[in-house]
């Protein structure tokens, strides 16, 4: 099964790491602690604190295994390697105007985004529509709204 690369930024890239040695160094002994707890109460069958302690674990491996899976996949962002700088990809800051806003949003790849904090995705609507365009341009945007307008004001590396 091939995987599909995930485009990261250095900075998402150690994150990335430092929550999975998180999980795996503190978390997961945690949890074994708490389930070895649930058992010393005797009867498993009705033990809430076990049922619990088991569903963390298996919350805390799957996300484990995942975060392995993304840092096999990973492709780090470099904006240094040239190009137009005048250009949104993957890793640009971007000023844009919207109804006569200025709004600053950063473009990461999936697994970094977190739109309250201006981290869009490139695979979102709005990440995709801006990838390519040039300051100056306009990105044209389907919400549920109608069509929205985002022109671009500048680019940063």
């Amino acid at each position: 099964m091939e995987s599909k690369r995930v485009p990261v930024t250095r900075e998402g890239l150690e994150r990335l790491k430092i929550e999975l040695e998180q999980l795996r160094e503190v978390r997961r002994p945690e949890i074994v602690a708490a389930i070895a707890e649930a058992r010393s109460h005797g009867d498993l069958r009705e033990n809430a604190a076990y049922d619990a302690a088991k569903n963390d674990q298996a919350m805390n491996e799957k996300r484990i295994a995942d975060l392995e899976v993304l840092l096999r996949n990973a492709t780090i962002i470099d904006n240094d390697r040239g190009g137009d700088p005048n250009t949104v990809r993957i890793g640009s800051t971007v000023v844009v105007e919207v109804d006569g806003d200025e709004e600053r949003y950063t473009i990461v790849g999936a697994i970094e985004a977190k739109p309250t904090d201006g981290r869009i995705s490139n695979e979102s609507p709005v990440g995709k529509a801006l990838l390519g365009k040039r300051v100056g341009q306009d990105a044209f945007v389907v919400t549920p709204r109608g069509q929205t307008t985002f022109r671009i004001k500048a680019v940063e590396a």
